[in-house]
């Protein structure tokens, strides 16, 4: 498949090297050429966002009321999801941390921060995507959830990702990696590659990248996060989508 080039300001590169910068915006904004003239398209829109919403608290109900899981009887709160249900991007991350276990919200602190940073480079605002985790409860200690945890939640981050039906999927980190893909390699082999998963009958564009909190701990992977963020951002383009 042929892929368009973006050519980018070199300084982009440089200064991203050190530390991800929420100043770097793209121009290549597309133009939403789209005008909703319909009143019954608008009903329809609204009928829509109302049954995902619906969906949505039934799986959320549905995942707290699982039995005999270590994950939810260690952690405060369930980490379900947010942001925009209607948005084209969904972006899956590992596991909630202390912070997230607390508030019961996805990416915060300084994880949450570098996250901003890094969506801020393609000129997206964490809010106008969706959020979420391959698990939904804190792991102890902040562990890696096993192969049985992940396989386990993995059949409701599938219903998730039915009931949002995104254009992408960023999945950061190994575990959203393994949970979704299957894959269990190193997460530096697969990353950055754009590859094709079918849930529920449907397809989905999805591309594999490091999560922020491995970022923190590595600070010199961040150039070729950068590298997967530039990827995103053609993606966007070549979809034409209105994020």
């Amino acid at each position: 498949m042929s892929k368009k080039v973006i050519n980018q300001n070199t300084n982009y590169d440089l200064e991203l090297l050190s530390s991800i910068d929420s100043n770097f915006i793209f121009d290549e904004n597309p133009i939403n050429r789209l005008k909703n003239t319909s009143n019954n398209q608008k009903k329809d829109n609204c009928f829509d966002e109302v049954d995902r919403e619906k969906q949505l608290n039934e799986l959320k109900l549905q995942i707290k009321s699982i039995n005999d899981c270590n994950l939810k009887n260690n952690s405060k709160k369930i980490v379900f999801g947010d942001g925009n249900i209607n948005s084209p991007i969904m972006l899956v991350g590992e596991a909630p941390g202390v912070e997230e276990d607390k508030a019961g919200q996805t990416f915060l602190g300084e994880v949450g921060d570098l996250l901003k940073k890094m969506l801020n480079a393609i000129n997206i605002k964490k809010e106008n995507i969706y959020t979420t985790y391959a698990v939904n409860f804190r792991p102890p200690e902040d562990r890696k959830p096993t192969a049985n945890e992940i396989k386990r939640y993995s059949q409701f981050l599938q219903k998730q990702i039915s009931i949002i039906k995104p254009k992408i999927i960023i999945l950061m980190g190994s575990t959203a990696m393994e949970s979704l893909t299957g894959l269990n390699s190193k997460i530096s082999i697969e990353r950055g590659k754009w590859k094709e998963i079918i849930v529920k009958n449907t397809s989905y564009n999805v591309i594999i990248t490091f999560n922020p909190s491995y970022l923190l701990r590595a600070p010199e992977n961040k150039k070729h996060s950068w590298d997967d963020l530039k990827k995103i951002k053609q993606k966007i383009l070549e979809l034409k989508l209105s994020i």
